[in-house]
């Protein structure tokens, strides 16, 4: 890989990174999980770097492929941690902003992979 190659690779992860890392969330609904998604994407990608013409799009399509594939494996089944229930920031009132999120997170758990995905690229991808 050309030095111009690797250095556009890193500009693109710094730039994309908690986007993708959002899109694996949104499809698995575990930060651990949705991490390796994209550590696996990013991985299978640099290889590949310099012959793709729309690397964002290559990399949504993967990170959203390996989230699913995460939500599959057999220990997804048996272990669930706890800190999945609580939530990630903290808000001025508590009570009132943290019975609201558990209440969405929630309903998100109840859709389908593929429907939170479109739930994501609509309300944070724009």
């Amino acid at each position: 890989m050309q030095q111009d190659d690797h250095d556009g690779f890193r500009e693109f992860v710094a730039a994309r990174m908690a986007s993708l890392r959002n899109l694996a969330y949104v499809t698995c609904g575990d930060w651990y999980a949705a991490e390796d998604a994209v550590a696996n994407t990013l991985a299978k990608l640099y290889p590949r770097w310099g012959r793709l013409e729309r690397p964002d799009l290559y990399a949504q399509t993967m990170v959203f492929r390996a989230a699913i594939d995460e939500t599959r494996r057999p220990w997804w089944r048996r272990e669930r941690p706890a800190g999945d229930v609580l939530p990630d920031v903290a808000q001025a009132d508590p009570a009132e902003s943290t019975d609201e999120r558990l209440r969405v997170r929630g309903a998100l758990m109840t859709v389908p992979p593929r429907q939170r995905a479109v739930l994501f690229l609509r309300y944070f991808q724009g």
